[in-house]
């Protein structure tokens, strides 16, 4: 119920949050709860699945909407990971552990099938990411003025350094990803293109970020499976 499961054998080593940022994208999320509930039971965690949904039609934020997970998971337990998650991607290798590194915000998907199992650019940092709640507070969490697609990620790379901290990366073989595709007609693959950010990250990341939140909570309800937080 609400998507919480803790190890009914043992006394779990690792508490962690996974936060997935989330709009009208059903058949995904059938197929991600399928996947990803059994794979974090074999790996014996106590964790909570967390749906963070946007109301309306404008564009899409997932930065902020992870910000907003961050602060309601926060309230439930005192997680040692919070674990950052596309919908639409299923990891394929148990080894690749759902748990943070001690010292720095760690990128899980360094290896995802659409980029050929390579990174697409050095600094990327998209996809499926752990961070301790003090990594995230110390980069004072994502900005929240990215509408639409892209950019968010490079923003937080460049929040981590100036953080005084540095990504670390699960290693490729472990690391791997696929990206479930249901667009009916099949992309022709064009070499990925880092999106050009329209934000000064330097002057912005202090004022813009967890300490600049505003939201309304509309709902918050436990599903079989995860627990759905619906905001405006």
């Amino acid at each position: 119920s609400g998507g919480h499961y803790r190890p009914p054998h043992c006394f779990a080593r690792y508490k962690s949050a996974i936060l997935v940022a989330y709009r009208n994208q059903e058949k995904y999320l059938h197929h991600f709860l399928y996947y990803i509930h059994p794979f974090l039971q074999r790996q014996q965690l106590s964790y909570t699945i967390y749906l963070i949904q946007q109301v309306g039609s404008g564009s899409f934020n997932r930065a902020k909407l992870l910000n907003v997970g961050v602060r309601e998971a926060m309230k439930d337990e005192d997680w040692d990971c919070l674990v950052l998650h596309d919908v639409d991607l299923v990891p394929e290798n148990d080894y690749n552990l759902y748990i943070c590194d001690e010292y720095y915000p760690k990128h899980m998907a360094s290896a995802m099938d659409k980029f050929q199992y390579t990174l697409p650019y050095k600094t990327f940092f998209g996809g499926v990411s752990a961070l301790t709640p003090d990594h995230y507070m110390k980069m004072n969490g994502f900005p929240n003025t990215y509408w639409g697609d892209g950019g968010e990620n490079d923003d937080i790379a460049t929040r981590i350094q100036l953080a005084g901290m540095k990504i670390v990366r699960t290693s490729p073989h472990l690391g791997r990803y696929k990206v479930m595709n249901y667009n009916e007609e099949t992309e022709i693959q064009e070499p990925w293109r880092r999106p050009t950010s329209q934000h000064n990250t330097r002057k912005t990341w202090k004022a813009d970020g967890m300490n600049s939140l505003q939201f309304r909570l509309l709902s918050r309800t436990k599903h079989p499976l995860y627990t759905k937080i619906t905001v405006d």
